[in-house]
């Protein structure tokens, strides 16, 4: 039936007033809630409360931000703070992201102590920082970061120019891990004492990581930056080696992978070659003096890495003959002497496919010593080797 005149106007108002409501639906700004002053005063007393120096009631700012990181500054600032302190300290109440819960109470507590007028040295600080170095923390040079506020403190106790303690708190040494502090603090010490650039500290960062890590007793004493940058580049081009010689275990191991006919996904190829199937070996010099006793032993040498650190140590060239230890065709040994809690390189062993020591050398390619021929003897007749 068809509709009348005025029912057709009122649907038609009907939709004049969806549409009008719709539009201002989409043109209208909703309320925003107002600052939450109660969470962030919560989140900046929880944990501290002994450390409190103004009533939370008392605070009444005058903030329009809805930002919870801000808001949680101003509330430690209102509950904590008696005097002004640096960013670096505060930055902890705006982010945490990255950092453990212990750091970032750590980092909350200094913060408490210099907000507060205490002694940072007394809460902690002592075990990373001098009184001096104190001070210079609490007073940066320039906008800087907790952790290189940290090492610009200890560049400035040692450094009489201010510009390079602040390079090196600009370096990737303020990324370390605060349980090797001592190490690192050596090696700033060094940088101070032979200042060079950012990217060049940077670079040296890597490899003394690296002997920190194979050696935790490892020091710079006696280093100049000509000898660590000789030794660094010799490190790189083991490195290079190492990759040379990895890339060519993988494509032997994933050759061999196929003609077995399994797929050789990179999950199965071993990290190290199969080597000669003969165990290690060790024996004992006894001794009344325990601390005159000396222990040898003859390790199989079967990783890229092992290889050139024995190439490196003892100044021949055994890693050139990766190849033929990947193929099956020779396995490296290493006769090493053990006294006293160091360890001697002696000399290094090629045996073929036949348990046959084909080439013995000790160090820059020397004949082996007449001591050193009788561990020989006594490691071939446990192994079932033969002497040429």
């Amino acid at each position: 039936m068809a509709q009348s005149l005025i029912q057709r106007r009122r649907e038609a108002e009907r939709a004049r007033v969806e549409a009008y409501e719709i539009s201002l639906r989409h043109v209208s700004q909703r309320t925003r809630p107002p600052p939450d002053f109660e969470t962030a005063i919560y989140e900046a007393r929880r944990g501290f409360e002994a450390d409190i120096v103004r009533d939370a009631e008392a605070w009444k700012p005058r903030m329009k931000t809805r930002d919870a990181a801000r808001l949680r500054l101003a509330a430690a600032r209102h509950l904590f703070a008696r005097y002004p302190v640096a960013e670096h300290l505060e930055q902890v109440w705006i982010e945490g992201a990255g950092l453990g819960a212990d750091e970032i109470r750590l980092r909350k507590r200094w913060y408490i102590a210099a907000a507060g007028g205490g002694p940072l040295y007394a809460v902690g600080a002592a075990e990373w920082l001098s009184r001096k170095e104190v001070h210079a923390f609490l007073n940066p040079l320039g906008n800087v970061s907790f952790e290189a506020a940290i090492w610009q403190a200890i560049a400035r106790s040692y450094a009489t120019d201010p510009a390079v303690a602040m390079r090196i708190a600009r370096t990737r040494i303020t990324q370390t891990p605060r349980a090797q502090h001592r190490f690192w603090r050596e090696v700033a010490r060094f940088f101070c004492a032979h200042p060079t650039t950012v990217e060049d500290m940077d670079d040296f960062h890597d490899y003394l990581a690296d002997c920190h890590r194979r050696d935790p007793q490892y020091s710079l004493k006696g280093r100049s930056l000509i000898s660590l940058g000789r030794q660094m580049r010799e490190w790189h081009r083991d490195l290079d080696a190492i990759a040379r010689i990895e890339a060519a275990r993988r494509r032997a191991e994933a050759a061999r992978n196929r003609a077995r006919g399994l797929a050789g996904g990179p999950e199965q190829i071993e990290d190290r070659w199969l080597g000669a199937a003969i165990a290690d070996w060790s024996w004992t010099k006894l001794s009344k003096d325990r601390a005159k006793r000396e222990e040898y032993v003859v390790l199989q040498l079967r990783t890229a890495a092992d290889l050139v650190a024995e190439t490196r140590g003892m100044r021949h060239c055994v890693a050139t003959y990766a190849t033929k230890c990947i193929a099956g065709h020779a396995s490296i040994w290493s006769l090493r002497r053990r006294s006293a809690g160091s360890v001697q390189r002696l000399l290094t062993i090629e045996l073929d496919p036949r348990s046959r020591a084909v080439q013995v050398r000790g160090f820059a390619n020397r004949p082996p010593l007449a001591e050193e021929g009788k561990i020989l003897e006594r490691w071939a007749q446990a192994r079932g080797i033969m002497l040429l």
